[in-house]
């Protein structure tokens, strides 16, 4: 991964972490990982819900969606990740949901579309 590539993905993360936050969520945490892989952002719902964001972030849309990207096999290590990063905390989650956000840039802003609820 390029240094410039680096910096857009860092940017794309932290825009959909402000993203939540303006919405009422609590980020608990930011690029979390264990020897499995890594989560792009776990957040917590205003409803209680723990919310696991995988973040794409993208320069343009020629190679896909950020959404296609997520395959089924990415959603399945993110499942494991979840219950691993719940396992690690002292507090129990009743509902778990999984959300992709999209970070585009345009016109000098980032851009983030959220899919909740993905899979």
């Amino acid at each position: 991964m390029t240094n410039a590539t680096s910096l857009l993905g860092n940017a794309g993360e932290a825009a959909a972490a402000t993203w939540y936050e303006h919405r009422g969520y609590e980020v608990l945490a930011r690029n979390w990982r264990n020897r499995r892989g890594e989560i792009d952002l776990v957040v917590l719902a205003p409803t209680g819900a723990l919310v696991i964001v995988e973040v794409k972030t993208r320069r343009t849309t020629a190679k896909g969606s950020g959404f296609d990207a997520v395959t089924p096999v990415k959603q399945q290590r993110l499942r494991r990740l979840a219950l691993e990063f719940v396992a690690a905390q002292s507090k129990w989650f009743d509902t778990i949901r999984f959300d992709v956000a999209v970070v585009t840039p345009m016109a000098g802003e980032l851009c983030v579309e959220v899919l909740e609820a993905a899979y």
